[in-house]
């Protein structure tokens, strides 16, 4: 999968001085968000995406909401999506780069 992305985010996350096991979880989510919009590149995708990540999982995969909120952490970094300071996230993968 994209190794320098998701560098790049562990870096943020690092730098954010998360545990480890939020490292984890971040990049698990980040990795399943790809894969659910086919390997398209976060910096392609937007809010409307996030969305329907986040529906997926509530009305398809029936995840409980606290793993929803886990997965909107990971993807809530950037400004336009304003959550708690701690946020690392999907949405900070659409202001990186294309490789």
């Amino acid at each position: 999968m994209a190794s320098k992305l998701l560098n790049q985010v562990r870096e943020i996350i690092r730098l954010r001085h998360l545990s480890i096991r939020t490292e984890e979880a971040y990049v698990q989510w980040i990795k399943r968000y790809i894969l659910f919009h086919h390997k398209r590149h976060p910096a392609e995708m937007g809010e409307i995406e996030i969305r329907n990540f986040l529906k997926h999982l509530a009305c398809e995969k029936y995840v409980s909401s606290s793993t929803q909120n886990q997965a909107l952490n990971a993807s809530t970094t950037d400004e336009r999506f304003p959550r708690s300071s701690n946020s690392c996230c999907l949405t900070l993968l659409c202001i990186l780069p294309s490789e």
